[in-house]
């Protein structure tokens, strides 16, 4: 479990590609201060199990084929930036909400409209996912914890805007994310456990 504060911007340094799978090496030197083998790290919000802690501050993660493909982590290159998080201790403050590390869906970077102190970013949304976000509610965008500022559909489909703090612009990947850029999107669970238990109610 995760909160969706990112503790640093972590960079891939190596990737392998297996038949059926990839085995990455990134370097985070805050999230592995503390890592051993089997810890979990989101990367860009999702969660991988480290499968070896290596020296630089580095570690090893394998992700298999569907999350591969159902997640942006597929088109990640040696060099890419990715926002890093360690699971969530029992201890510790939620800064931002519940996130499990379970990509439900990606969306693609529409417009960025820059402000003096903050800049809006637009993003599509898969219509599937749609119904899950509401104004003022939270969304995880490449495992950062942000707030949806406005929600609308147009004649390309579903989008939906977050408003960037210059702290997000700098400590994460949404600062250099461009127009046309994938983006891992993860959905409130608590929505989605609300709309099962309605479902069944009304079954009944």
């Amino acid at each position: 479990m995760f909160t969706g504060i990112v503790e640093e911007l972590g960079e891939v340094v190596g990737k392998e590609d297996l038949a059926d799978a990839a085995r990455f090496v990134i370097r985070g030197p805050v999230v592995t201060a503390d890592a051993g083998h089997g810890d979990s790290i989101a990367v860009n919000g999702v969660c991988l199990t480290v499968v070896e802690v290596l020296p630089g501050g580095r570690f090893s993660a394998d992700v298999m084929a569907e999350t591969l493909d159902r997640s942006s982590l597929g088109g990640l290159r040696v060099g890419a930036a990715v926002n890093l998080e360690r699971a969530a201790a029992v201890n510790s403050r939620l800064g931002g909400h519940i996130v499990q590390g379970h990509v439900d869906g990606t969306g693609t970077v529409l417009t960025r409209t820059p402000s003096q102190h903050w800049e809006v970013v637009r993003f599509s949304l898969p219509a599937a996912l749609a119904r899950y976000l509401v104004e003022k509610g939270s969304i995880t965008v490449d495992g950062t914890s942000l707030t949806v500022s406005g929600l609308g559909r147009d004649d390309d489909g579903d989008w939906f805007e977050v408003s960037l703090i210059p702290t997000t612009l700098a400590a994460t990947t949404l600062g250099r994310a461009g127009v046309g850029g994938t983006v891992n999107l993860e959905v409130d669970v608590l929505a989605k456990y609300v709309e099962r238990l309605l479902a069944a109610r009304a079954g009944e």
